[in-house]
């Protein structure tokens, strides 16, 4: 039986000291049972929510990874082998498995589907047109109900979710504010995606420019939390929303962040806040690809890859990520 390679997660995380808890470890490929999929990773996706199941908590809305067991993750690519009605050999997948060569998994469980090969580049199936793009329309439109000609404040808006969240609202007839780690993601939110204003948050002071903003922010799609959030509460609107879709700011702590200092403006302005989780509305049977490939279609939607290559560099990939050192969806190509 031939070898697969795999992340194992042995501890705990302090900080972003990655290499210090997991280790790269070599298996024999398992075998598929009735009802199981074997997929080879082309690429495997890095993604924030991943560093909290690394913790110990367990008020999240996943368990905590048991230690001595292959990390999970997003991964992309073909059926090696298939005993699960529905999918065969050959077929482009995604799901959720683990950061490994190979994944062996329950299609329900693991939310595996057969990818639209029309699609040219099939990495756009983990960024605009996978769980990242559906979780900013989902977020925007079923749990913000965004209307056209407001004013929507982004956060983490060069990543692969945000990104995503600046050009739905661009295209629904909105302005957009978005903020992000460095003068290059602001230059390429302006120039490329067309947001309205974009704010360095490591360079400005991110309350005094939110106060320029006329009639205040109507909607807030939040990725990060921690003193972004406490900026963003005094300069909404009245009566305005905000969108909990991350909190990355707090992914690396078994307790999470403290609550914002600002907190009381929930209060005086009469705001709504709401958690938005994607699974929620996948299982009452709602399709975001359709609206997502209509604008991709037609150039409306576009991203940005940060690609790191090889299996034994997912650690660097993913520690990019959570430092905030990415510009669009971070990838591992694993195909070599």
């Amino acid at each position: 039986m031939p070898d697969y390679r795999y992340w194992r997660l042995n501890s705990r995380p302090e900080g972003h000291e990655y290499t210090a808890a997991l280790s790269l470890e070599t298996a024999a490929l398992p075998v598929v049972g009735e009802g199981q999929v074997l997929v080879q990773a082309d690429y495997l996706s890095m993604d924030p929510g991943v560093r909290v199941w690394m913790t110990a908590r367990e008020d999240s809305y996943s368990p905590p990874i048991p230690l001595g067991t292959p990390m999970q993750g997003q991964f992309l690519g073909p059926v090696i082998e298939s005993r699960a009605e529905g999918f065969k050999a050959g077929d482009i997948v995604r799901g959720f498995g683990h950061w490994a060569t190979h994944s062996l998994v329950d299609p329900a469980m693991s939310g595996l589907m057969v990818l639209d090969p029309s699609v040219g580049d099939m990495r756009d199936h983990f960024g605009t047109l996978g769980l990242n793009g559906w979780t900013a329309y989902c977020g925007l439109v079923d749990v913000l109900e965004l209307k056209e000609g407001e004013t929507v404040l982004v956060s983490a808006a060069a990543g692969a979710t945000g990104s995503v969240a600046c050009q739905i609202a661009r295209n629904m007839g909105c302005r957009v504010i978005a903020i992000a780690g460095s003068d290059d993601k602001c230059a390429w939110l302006m120039d490329t995606l067309g947001v309205d204003v974009a704010i360095n948050y490591k360079t400005q002071n991110v309350e005094a420019e939110l106060a320029k903003i006329e009639g205040g922010i109507d909607v807030y799609f939040e990725n990060v939390g921690g003193d972004l959030l406490d900026a963003a509460l005094p300069n909404m609107a009245m009566y305005g929303r905000i969108g909990i879709s991350g909190l990355i700011a707090g992914y690396t702590s078994d307790g999470g962040l403290p609550g914002p200092a600002r907190f009381d403006q929930i209060l005086m302005k009469r705001l709504t806040v709401k958690g938005i989780f994607l699974p929620d509305f996948l299982a009452k049977g709602v399709n975001y690809y359709e609206p997502l490939k209509r604008w991709y279609d037609e150039g409306r939607l576009i991203g940005d890859f940060d690609e790191t290559k090889g299996m034994d560099n997912v650690l660097i990939a993913f520690e990019r990520l959570m430092r905030g050192q990415n510009l669009g969806k971070v990838v591992v190509d694993v195909r070599s």
